[in-house]
């Protein structure tokens, strides 16, 4: 059976590091297009939600944009969606960080402060990864591999959902996946070869029978 290359588009809302996960993606062999186009979003076969910045503008500009329902329908289809850093945060419900936000819904659960009394806000640094559970984001990682975080908040999941847990002050959920819907909590485009063979791990996930 004749397999396509992914359609992998990084959705692009004005905040985030795009150029950086483009360039990691292309490390690992896989065209990814940056785009603010809710055409170009709504035919992808795999979308990446990077992101820095403040989660309520965030969720402003993308709906703004028009990108927000592109994401949800591609979400409701099947397609691979990955949110890193902020990125994850808006796949859960919502947030309290400036007075509270909406976020996209993909994932059920909140984003509240970072637990870490006594610590330097934000979380900015490297921390090891406890794996939870398997699954095909995190395939050939190893249990305590340390990855790069910059984040001052963190995602409430259902326990269902964690694939990874690292501490700073607290045990927070640094992976989460439900079905084809996936978040990191830390950067994998700045956190060497274990972030890139994540990256690659989910483009793996976007490769599709060609149509007939």
């Amino acid at each position: 059976m004749s397999v396509s290359p992914p359609e992998l588009k990084i959705a692009d809302y004005g905040m985030g590091n795009l150029r950086s996960v483009a360039k990691a993606f292309e490390h690992v062999g896989v065209a990814a297009t940056v785009s603010s186009d809710p055409g170009e979003l709504a035919g992808a076969s795999a979308l990446v939600l990077p992101g820095v910045g403040a989660f309520p503008e965030a969720m402003r500009e993308i709906e703004r944009r028009g990108i927000g329902e592109p994401i949800r329908e591609r979400a409701a289809a099947g397609v691979p969606v990955l949110g890193i850093c902020l990125g994850m945060q808006l796949l859960f419900e919502s947030s309290a960080e400036h007075g509270g936000a909406e976020g996209l819904s993909l994932l059920p659960g909140t984003v509240a402060p970072l637990a870490a009394p006594g610590l330097k806000l934000p979380h900015i640094g490297w921390a090891h990864l406890g794996i939870e559970r398997e699954s095909e984001l995190t395939a050939g990682i190893a249990d305590g591999e340390p990855f790069y975080f910059v984040h001052s908040l963190a995602a409430r999941p259902l326990d269902t959902d964690v694939i990874a847990t690292a501490d700073y002050g607290e045990r927070f959920a640094a992976v989460v996946g439900r079905e084809n819907v996936f978040g990191t909590q830390f950067h994998p485009e700045k956190s060497s070869a274990a972030g890139l063979r994540m990256l690659a791990n989910f483009a793996a996930l976007a490769t599709a029978p060609a149509a007939a």
